[in-house]
């Protein structure tokens, strides 16, 4: 994070953009509403000051596991977890797609592949 935000902010938004694309293509169902409940209420409590990172790992599956960093580290460890396909690569794409709301997390994860790779490389070498 640049500025602080509440995790409350954060969800706030990253639900509402979901919805709204999920009810224009007809794929809004309970499902999803229960999904962003859940969401909603994993970040309730959060705030993130500068230099804070939110992170997320998608599976295969469709989970969504979200991490907490307030120091810059990669937590062991997810602070929670929910089983929903489409909340999982909406959220994905609300970051890093197309219109991603956050053009330096593309530019991050780039370097971080790129440099994961060259490690992987050098290690298989």
């Amino acid at each position: 994070m640049i500025l602080p935000l509440t995790g409350q902010q954060y969800s706030e938004k990253v639900v509402e953009n979901c919805v709204a694309y999920w009810k224009a293509v007809g794929k809004y169902t309970d499902a999803e509403s229960e999904a962003t409940k859940k969401f909603l209420q994993v970040f309730r409590n959060e705030t993130f000051p500068p230099g804070a990172s939110i992170l997320f790992t998608q599976s295969p599956l469709g989970s969504l596991t979200i991490s907490f960093s307030k120091d810059g580290s990669i937590p062991e460890h997810g602070n929670a977890v929910i089983e929903n396909k489409q909340l999982s690569e909406a959220v994905l794409e609300s970051i890093i797609g197309k219109n991603g709301v956050s053009p330096s997390a593309k530019q991050s994860l780039a370097v971080r592949l790129s440099d994961l790779l060259k490690h992987n490389e050098s290690v298989l070498d």
